[in-house]
C-alpha cells in the first residue's frame, strides 16, 4: 500500500507527537533563526530513509533496521558527547539511557 507524502506524514503525526523543545533550552540570539521554524526530527529521518530507498536501485536489503539504527546513533552519541565536554554519565543521562549501555554502543561502534 503506496502512501502520498501527505498521508506519511499524517501517519506519523498519529503515531505520537513530535517531541518539543524542553522549556530550558536557550533561546536562539539570531532572530532568524528563531523565527524559522523547525522540523521535527522524524520528518529528517523519514526524508533520509526515502533518498536511501530510492538509492536501492531495485536492490533489495535485509537488514534495514540495523543500517538505520547505526547511521542514527553514531552521529547522535557524538554530538551528544560533544555537548557534554566528553562526559560519558552526563552524555547518557540527557540521551536517557545507562552509562554501561552507552559505552557498550561506543565499544561496538568502534568510538570509545
Amino acid at each position: 500500500m503506496a502512501l502520498d507524502s501527505s498521508a506519511r506524514g499524517e501517519a506519523a503525526r498519529r503515531v505520537a507527537p513530535a517531541t518539543e523543545l524542553p522549556l530550558n533550552v536557550p533561546e536562539h540570539t539570531d532572530s532568524t533563526a528563531r523565527s524559522a521554524p523547525r522540523a521535527p526530527l522524524r520528518d529528517h529521518v523519514a526524508s533520509s530513509v526515502r533518498r536511501y530507498l530510492g538509492d536501492l536501485n531495485g536492490h533489495s536489503t535485509d537488514n534495514l533496521y540495523q543500517i538505520a539504527l547505526r547511521e542514527l546513533e553514531i552521529p547522535l552519541f557524538l554530538e551528544v558527547l560533544e555537548h557534554c565536554d566528553g562526559n560519558q554519565s552526563r552524555a547518557a543521562t540527557m540521551l536517557g539511557i545507562h552509562r554501561s549501555t552507552l559505552r557498550k554502543k561506543l565499544r561496538e561502534y568502534g568510538i570509545a
